[in-house]
């Protein structure tokens, strides 16, 4: 009897507080739980109707929510309408086994790499705190699938996410966009991570590692090998299109088929800044198909590239005529090359280590086309080092040594100033 008069006190005690009578703590009107809505979280039924109900009623004043620990099943598509955020109980992105959490069972999208993403995101909207997992995806059988998620508008945020088994992971664009925040999102992407057009202000991509190793576990249906595998064959991390003033800082991808593409949409090309990247186990590191005349900076990066036919760290290609410049970054493993540009514009490569070891007749750096400079260099192991081949405009080499010296091969004669370099072995 006086279980059940406590009972009774508390509801009256939370009915006045929803009704904001004056003297009593106020539940906060910005959250709304899900389970509120008809949420099962038993990861067999269907919670995307639940789940929508409730991101619609946040969506009417803007507001969060939430999601507590437990598995989603989402058979369609979820749309986090303006002002709203999809917050799960994840502090941050969580290690492959088990999943723990909230976790998102997606299951729409299979086959259809063009439907609607899992989360489809427009102005304001956040998802934020929850790991995404396909399980019908198997490692012996991968199927192409929609978009985990897809941002447009402005100002939309996704945050200390994971992605354990992802086809297609961010796509951002191609409508308009603005100021995108991706910060701290870890997983494993199987064709593209994170794929960027149409941003014309200073949009961030922080703290993203993609890894083979988060569909790794038999416990979540992964398997190494054929995960790697399928990476590097057919694995692009990061798709840059048009977006103005891209800041990207401490990103990485393992294993990959090209690490940061750069390339041209009918919305243009990119120009940004990259700070402390990383791409290994690759055939292209990056590949600069296109760039906007200001270009590309990217400082602090770490290269490693051996799979596949003739891999090659960064390839500049004869499409590309905006500057690309590179400062203290470094370049390592059995590469075929580290750097070739067929650049019709400026190159530029600044303080960087080079190194093979892999074969003794390609230089570790040739250019054939536009301008290049490269300055205070070290060329770590024995091919030879600099190839200033025809059809380069004109070269600046200063400054630089190796194991074997700064073995330089000049085939543009007087167009190249080549001074202070430790001299070559023959």
């Amino acid at each position: 009897m006086i279980a059940e008069s406590r009972k009774l006190w508390l509801l009256l005690i939370f009915w006045l507080a929803c009704n904001n009578v004056p003297g009593l703590a106020q539940v906060p009107q910005d959250r709304f739980d899900a389970l509120a809505f008809g949420v099962k979280a038993d990861g067999k039924t269907d919670d995307t109707p639940a789940i929508q109900k409730a991101l619609d009623a946040a969506a009417k004043q803007g507001g969060a929510v939430r999601l507590p620990a437990g598995q989603y099943l989402v058979a369609g598509s979820l749309k986090i309408q303006p002002g709203v955020a999809l917050v799960g109980s994840n502090q941050a992105p969580l290690y492959i086994e088990p999943l723990l959490g909230t976790v998102i069972l997606a299951a729409g999208g299979r086959d259809k790499e063009d439907a609607r993403a899992l989360f489809e995101m427009g102005n304001s909207s956040t998802v934020q705190g929850l790991t995404v997992f396909y399980p019908d995806q198997m490692p012996s059988d991968i199927r192409p699938y929609a978009w985990t998620f897809h941002l447009q508008g402005g100002d939309n945020t996704v945050e200390n996410v994971t992605l354990i088994n992802s086809y297609n992971g961010i796509k951002i664009g191609p409508e308009p966009n603005v100021r995108h925040r991706i910060r701290s999102v870890s997983g494993c992407v199987l064709r593209r991570g994170i794929w960027l057009d149409n941003c014309t202000d200073i949009g961030r991509i922080e703290n993203v590692q993609w890894h083979c190793h988060w569909w790794s576990s038999p416990k979540v249906g992964g398997n190494w090998d054929k995960v790697y595998k399928y990476m590097w064959q057919n694995c692009e991390g990061f798709v840059f299109a048009r977006t103005d003033w891209e800041y990207v800082t401490n990103t990485f991808i393992f294993p990959v088929k090209i690490g940061y593409h750069f390339i041209a949409t009918k919305n243009g090309t990119m120009n940004g800044q990259l700070c402390g990247i990383g791409a290994d186990a690759s055939n292209r590191c990056i590949v600069v198909d296109a760039i906007q005349p200001m270009g590309l900076l990217i400082t602090n990066g770490q290269f490693v590239a051996f799979e596949g036919e003739n891999p090659i760290e960064i390839v500049v290609n004869a499409t590309c005529t905006g500057s690309v410049r590179l400062q203290t970054c470094d370049f390592w493993g059995p590469a075929v090359q580290n750097v070739v540009s067929h650049s019709q514009s400026f190159v530029s490569l600044s303080n960087c280590y080079f190194s093979s070891g892999r074969q003794k007749e390609k230089a570790l750096v040739e250019a054939d086309g536009g301008k290049i400079q490269i300055e205070g260099c070290s060329f770590a192991t024995g091919e030879p080092s600099i190839l200033l081949g025809k059809g380069l405009k004109h070269a600046i080499v200063t400054g630089n040594n190796g194991e074997k010296g700064a073995r330089i091969t000049n085939q543009i004669g007087q167009k190249a100033i080549i001074a202070n370099n430790e001299p070559g072995d023959k």
